[in-house]
């Protein structure tokens, strides 16, 4: 068994080292499971050190230069060859216990894909609340957050990956066409809970409440149309760190 961990990075020096010591020591899981693994970062169009950085850490670097995070994780999950895909942020940290409840799910047979629960630090009280919405939810209807995710590469390259029409809630699209392939494949999606991934509050201390707020209310207006704009999906796309 071989795991191909694929990391989407856009201006990430700050954080990717953190991230990628995390990713590194998480990998023992895999080490004790006796399985091969992978590291691929996919420098984003990045204008600082985020490649530099990658290869330092002896990862696997390639270039998307079209900056769009479905396309990051689609371009480097085309050099992957390992039987299953992880595609994790570069501002996540995952841990051993997370990486070891991933090989349980894929040794159980029956997981087509899945994610995690998330836990962030950074935040206040109002946020932490949306956030135990969001868990709750993710559990409920099977929808992984896009900064873990891990699914079989056949099926991944099955469904067409990720849709590059997206530029946020890419992950929403994606699980809803795994789930209809797990329905029909009579496998199951898979919402880890037991140790969320640790994950940065970065976006609420970069934009204020008002910015966010603005954002969704005319993603609800357009029905949606905000998410396949860069422009208009500027949380994520204009630079900020």
């Amino acid at each position: 068994m071989k795991v191909s961990i694929v990391i989407p990075a856009y201006n990430e020096e700050r954080l990717l080292p953190a991230s990628l010591a995390s990713i590194r020591d998480a990998t023992r899981a895999f080490d004790a499971a006796g399985w091969a693994n992978e590291l691929i970062v996919c420098d984003n169009n990045s204008t600082d050190r985020t490649a530099q950085i990658a290869t330092a850490a002896e990862a696997l670097v390639v270039f998307e230069p079209v900056n769009q995070i479905g396309r990051a994780r689609n371009t480097g999950a085309s050099r992957a060859s390992g039987d299953w895909l992880l595609f994790v942020d570069a501002d996540s940290f995952p841990t051993r216990d997370l990486f070891a409840d991933v090989v349980r799910a894929i040794r159980d047979g029956r997981c087509l894909a899945g994610g995690s629960t998330i836990y962030v630090t950074d935040v206040g009280g109002a946020l932490q609340r949306m956030i135990a919405i969001w868990n709750a939810w993710s559990r409920a209807a099977r929808w992984a957050a896009g900064s873990f995710i891990f699914c079989e590469a056949a099926a991944f390259r099955q469904i067409g990956g990720f849709s590059e029409e997206w530029y946020a809630a890419e992950e929403v699209d994606l699980f809803r066409r795994l789930k209809r392939l797990a329905r029909r494949t009579g496998q199951r999606i898979e919402i880890l809970h037991r140790h969320p991934l640790r994950t940065s509050g970065r976006k609420a201390h970069l934009y204020t409440w008002r910015e966010g707020l603005r954002f969704y209310l005319r993603t609800i207006v357009t029905g949606g149309r905000t998410l396949r704009s860069a422009r208009d999906a500027h949380l994520w796309y204009d630079g900020r760190r």
